[in-house]
Order: C-alpha cells, then structure tokens, then sequence
C-alpha cells in the first residue's frame, strides 16, 4: 500500500536518472520524441499529461 510513497512527487529526471537512462534511450523505450522527454523532464511526474504519464510509469518503476 506505501511501496512506492512519494514517487509521482519526484521529477521526470531524477526518475530518469535512478534508472541510468538518457534522454535518447528514455525516448528510444516509449517510441516517442527526444524533444518531448525533454520537454517533460523538469515536471514532476505527476504533472505529465496522461497518454505519457502511463508509459512513462511502467518503464521507470520497475
């Protein structure tokens, strides 16, 4: 129930970073834009539109 406590508060970075993606590899798993992860990395995740929002999570997560 509190497994993942704070997790949607942290930037699209940090989460990023925790996982040792670059911006271009991050982008490469969700098959979407450079420009678009960039775009959103300096939100929290829980500020990410929803369609990215959901792809995002299950890559950065596990």
């Amino acid at each position: 129930m509190f497994f993942n406590f704070g997790f949607k508060n942290k930037t699209v970075k940090e989460l990023r970073k925790n996982k040792s993606f670059t911006a271009r590899e991050l982008a490469l798993e969700l098959k979407v834009n450079e420009s678009l992860i960039l775009r959103v990395d300096g939100r929290k995740l829980k500020d990410v539109p929803d369609p990215l929002y959901s792809r995002l999570v299950k890559v950065l997560k596990d």
